[in-house]
């Protein structure tokens, strides 16, 4: 498995209070991996720590196999952290062209960078006329030129309205096809994250609390199927009666099965007269497997 970020009891310090605490994390190349945490996890402490922004108490990080802060690694590495530092007296093209020239990247760049964000119409505005929702996307051209291999983020939707946040996500899910880059963003939005990222890093008080597939997150419960029929009583006592655990949640039954036991208990509750609406899966969403997951803590 190829690593994009790659680190080994990663510890920070500010005075005595460790705000990042034997970090161990493993990013996959080509895979968009939400950095999530309660406001103060350290987030963005590990962030700065990936960027060569600060350094490490003890502990090892890589990113792209070189060390934060590595000419080489810069080069190959795009970063959008918190607000976007924009010429506002310039028009968007030439905010792209001073990054191109400082990245020494080709001039075929300025064009392809604000065609992947979708700015090729208003690239001669200035950007003090840009709405925010522009600004990020500015700002997301400007981490892409020089087509990096990784793409930091760090809550890239961040005091967007519902349109803004609705296209910024759509171009962070599209970064890895069409650019190729690994995605590593921070946010606390956790429905956006939840249609963007396939892997989830989970952090809280700055140690690492899950790390692995999205859908995983929160999956050591025990599984149930949602029923809803036309007789819940008879179909729970129906249920009880096979050796299952049911539970009555307003018009549905919780039947405790995995899924795939739904053939088996579609059958027994047709089989008994009942009419079956509704059978399948029950899957909590990200907020509350996310809430659970530090609860337990």
């Amino acid at each position: 498995m190829n690593l994009a970020i790659r680190s080994e009891g990663l510890t920070r310090r500010f005075g005595k209070v460790p705000v990042v605490d034997g970090l161990d994390l493993r990013v996959q190349e080509g895979s968009i991996t939400a950095f999530l945490g309660p406001n103060g996890a350290g987030k963005t402490t590990t962030i700065r720590l990936l960027l060569g922004l600060l350094k490490p108490n003890s502990g090892t990080c890589e990113v792209l196999g070189l060390k934060p802060g590595h000419p080489e690694a810069l080069r190959q590495l795009g970063a959008m952290v918190e607000s976007p530092s924009l010429y506002d007296h310039l028009t968007g093209t030439e905010n792209v062209e001073i990054t191109r020239l400082m990245r020494g990247a080709p001039r075929s760049e300025t064009s392809r960078v604000l065609q992947v964000v979708g700015l090729t119409d208003d690239a001669r505005r200035i950007v003090l006329k840009y709405s925010l929702g522009m600004r990020q996307r500015l700002a997301l051209a400007l981490a892409l030129i020089g087509n990096p291999r990784l793409l930091i983020m760090d809550e890239p939707t961040n005091g967007l309205d519902p349109s803004g946040i609705q296209e910024m996500r759509e171009l962070i899910r599209h970064v890895p096809e069409t650019t190729g880059a690994t995605v590593f963003l921070s946010s606390h939005m956790l429905s956006e994250v939840e249609q963007m990222a396939s892997q989830v890093v989970v952090i809280h008080k700055g140690h690492l609390r899950y790390q692995g597939p999205l859908e995983e997150l929160g999956s050591q419960g025990a599984p149930l199927l949602q029923v809803r029929v036309g007789d819940p009583e008879k179909a729970a006592a129906l249920l009880r009666a096979q050796g299952l655990d049911v539970v009555e949640q307003g018009p549905y039954l919780l039947a405790q099965a995995p899924e795939s036991k739904a053939p088996d208990l579609a059958a027994c509750l047709v089989g008994a007269g009942l009419p079956l609406f509704e059978l399948m899966p029950r899957r909590k969403n990200l907020e509350t497997r996310f809430l659970e997951l530090l609860e337990a803590e």
